[in-house]
């Protein structure tokens, strides 16, 4: 039988490179002292601990587990926490029988990790990993439980067309990961009415149609809302509403003053703009080449040459996302935040930031740029390659002078027979007539990449997170010289071995039972090591990650969907299969989620609320510039001369521009409205009166009273009694001369006369 774990410490005794042997002698002794320390703090806070070597060179685990009476200590003393911050409990100063009401997994598993990862003036033991004092300490994970993940999976794949229950999820990871299917699940939902009407006005209405744009500024502004109240309910029910009140401060907090905090958080700000700008200048230089100057080009390799700008974004833009997520991390670890939610929602705003301006640039420089002034564009763009004399000219002739004659001749060939019967003089590999080049304009540009957003980007995405961990991890058996093997690292605890059959060589002498059933624990321990350095080797799971895609997910959707109302559609079958996608991420690709305790979905709320803001000024941006004011419906997007504001001969673009900003400023005033009514009615509707709103009354003066009652003093009538008693048993003088004044009521008697007398 495989041995209970409850948390696994990964201790890194070896920096994994070649060291002089003065250096290893000492590296030697440092790790040594280090996790003899270790073991000292872990065997001092009353748990079990054993270290076992890992898979890796210089690489141990250090198994750990709580034992009962620790276990119920830690119950008892998170019970004393919870009511002293106002959070509910339930008979705060008796002790919970843990065998006849046994934890959840999740409570279980975070009582023990918080206990040794807190500081110990929280109560912990301080064994985190990024603390100084425990630099070798690389991570800290939790096992899975793998007979809940196959059930958990097929619960999915049985539910063909609904939604599985999220309650032994919180039971199973915590109640961050409940709230995060809650929240997709309550998403995907809310997407059906928006999908609805979204096929209704593509296929029987006209495009950019101020009804929808209307109805879709509604659906988001409520969405928001409605989820604010949902998350208040779960909260209520889950026990967690104010949870941050008991979150304990992090190992590598150093305490500062309050003023030396805010200003290392606008010190971050520079950094931010910095990176923002350098990236819209790169995305801008990729669209003006990607969308006017591939177009340019007729040269050798024409065709070929529309591959250029995805080979730069994907050279370019992660690589300068990957170095400013580095300096993103440097900034928020020294912006020293005293908790991990804080912590992790200063890296959120900073990451998304910029995760932003890569989705959501591109398709506004379409529908602000290219469609309005893509002829003027297209234009200055030939003047600076064709007749102006400038830097980009002469970058671009000497580029194109190269790669022509790198390639071979025989694609030459054609090309310069062409020249030759035209003449030497005409010899161009760009096309410089400007009515030509005005034709090579897409008037479906903003369909087609709205397509791309909602459909190919999710279907990439779904690989990455599905098939792509399979894919490496087949690449990673090759090299190691295992051969080819696509098995699930958390697929269970079976041997080594291929079948999961294993040859026992058993001699004459060994034939009494208890050398058998010796094999048999050694064997079913070496299988269980086996399972954990599977589980070690797995990444963590990011929870940022999933959020920032449906986050981003719903900027399409609220945003740009006017474009291409079918956009909710595609989101909304991407979220019927994200839903199993992620539980079989969570199951299978990545390591158990720890449990954290949490009431909000964090910083994303608020990110959502502002994307519904943008959304109202580009909706009604939009609809002013494209929608048409005859009953004929425009080719594509709008870049026809017809258009009855593009091309009217009373206004220019830049005029119509500067009045669609106007509209756009006047409809974020009406946001604002539109939003206080819609939060003002769901507050009546889903949260006065329901039982949520009571329990959460009842538990802000729980507290008070149940510490007045053990005082004695809660009772008012009780307390009375108990002092008149004691006041008549000193003695009744006083008492004697107030009853005479006290027992003859004259009430009654004058009601009596003034009822006879009429």
């Amino acid at each position: 039988m495989a041995p209970q774990v409850d948390l696994i410490l990964v201790f890194r005794s070896s920096p994994g490179k070649v060291l002089s042997k003065p250096q290893a002698r000492e590296n030697a002794r440092q790790a040594t002292q280090q996790y003899t320390r270790l073991l000292e703090a872990l065997k001092n806070g009353r748990l079990h601990v054993v270290g076992k070597r890992g898979e890796k060179e210089g690489q141990l685990l250090v198994l750990i587990q709580c034992p009962q009476s620790t276990l119920t200590r830690l119950v008892q003393r998170e019970r004393y926490s919870d009511f002293l911050c106002g959070l509910p409990t339930r008979n705060p100063t008796g002790t919970r029988d843990l065998i006849e009401e046994p934890l959840s997994p999740a409570d279980r598993l975070r009582l023990v990790h918080t206990y040794v990862t807190s500081t110990p003036a929280d109560g912990g033991l301080g064994v985190a990993p990024g603390s100084s004092n425990w630099d070798r300490i690389e991570s800290v994970l939790v096992l899975h439980d793998h007979a809940f993940n196959d059930a958990w999976i097929r619960s999915w794949t049985t539910r063909q067309l609904g939604f599985v229950k999220f309650d032994k999820i919180r039971q199973q990871f915590g109640e961050a990961v409940a709230l995060y299917f809650h929240f997709l699940s309550f998403y995907t939902k809310h997407l059906l009415f928006i999908s609805g009407v979204g096929v209704y006005f593509y296929f029987f209405s006209l495009p950019y149609s101020t009804w929808y744009s209307s109805i879709l500024l509604l659906w988001s502004v409520v969405f928001v809302e409605w989820w604010r109240i949902k998350q208040r309910i779960l909260s209520v029910r889950w026990g967690t509403k104010g949870s941050f009140r008991v979150e304990k401060r992090r190992a590598q907090y150093v305490p500062l003053s309050w003023w030396r905090k805010d200003l290392r958080m606008l010190a971050s700000l520079p950094v931010i703009v910095l990176f923002a700008s350098v990236l819209a200048v790169i995305l801008t230089g990729i669209f003006i080449f990607e969308a006017f100057v591939t177009q340019l080009y007729t040269g050798p390799g024409n065709r070929l040459i529309g591959f250029s700008p995805t080979v730069l974004f994907v050279a370019l833009v992660p690589r300068l996302l990957a170095v400013y997520h580095s300096y993103a991390v440097r900034l928020t670890n020294w912006e020293n935040h005293g908790h991990q939610s804080t912590h992790d929602g200063s890296l959120t705003v900073k990451t998304f930031s910029l995760s932003a301006i890569v989705a959501y640039l591109g398709i506004g420089l379409s529908a602000f740029v290219y469609v309005p002034f893509g002829e003027e564009v297209m234009a200055s763009v030939q003047h600076h390659l064709f007749y102006g004399d400038t830097p980009l000219r002469a970058t671009a002739r000497t580029w194109l002078s190269s790669v022509f004659t790198a390639l071979p001749s025989n694609i030459t060939a054609s090309f310069n027979a062409t020249a030759g019967e035209k003449g030497s003089a005409s010899r161009t590999f760009w096309d410089r007539d400007s009515s030509s080049a005005r034709g090579k304009l897409s008037s479906t540009r903003l369909q087609d990449q709205m397509f791309a957003f909602t459909v190919t980007n999710q279907v990439v995405n779904t690989f990455v997170e599905i098939g792509l961990p399979f894919v490496l991890r087949a690449v990673a058996s090759v090299r190691s010289g295992k051969g080819l093997s696509l098995a699930a690292p958390a697929a269970g605890a079976s041997g080594s071995n291929g079948n999961g059959k294993k040859k026992r060589v058993m001699f004459e002498d060994q034939t009494p039972e208890a050398e058998v059933e010796r094999v048999a624990q050694l064997e079913a321990e070496r299988e269980f090591l086996d399972r954990v350095n599977k589980e070690v080797a797995l990444p963590d799971y990011d929870l940022f990650t999933d959020y920032s895609e449906m986050v981003t997910q719903f900027g399409y959707v609220a945003l740009w969907s006017t474009i291409w109302p079918l956009a909710p559609v595609m989101s909304l079958f991407n979220n019927w299969l994200e839903l199993r996608s992620d539980a079989f991420k969570i199951a299978v690709h990545v390591r158990r989620p720890i449990p954290t305790r949490t009431d909000t979905i964090g910083p994303w709320l608020d990110t959502l609320t502002f994307l519904t803001w943008l959304g109202a000024l580009t909706n009604s941006a939009l609809v002013y510039l494209f929608r048409p004011s005859d009953h004929c419906k425009p080719l594509g997007t709008s870049l026809s001369r017809a258009h009855h504001r593009l091309s009217s001969p009373r206004g220019s673009a830049e005029e119509y521009l500067t009045a669609a900003l106007l509209i756009a400023l006047g409809a974020s005033h009406g946001y604002i409205v539109l939003r206080m009514v819609v939060r003002h009615t769901l507050e009546r509707v889903l949260w006065r009166g329901t039982k949520e709103e009571r329990e959460a009354e009842q538990t802000e003066t729980a507290v008070k009273a149940q510490y007045l009652r053990s005082l004695g003093v809660a009772d008012v009538v009780n307390a009375e009694d108990g002092r008149s008693g004691a006041a008549s048993g000193e003695g009744g003088g006083g008492e004697s001369k107030l009853s005479a004044f006290w027992s003859h009521d004259e009430g009654l008697d004058e009601l009596a006369r003034e009822t006879k007398e009429a």
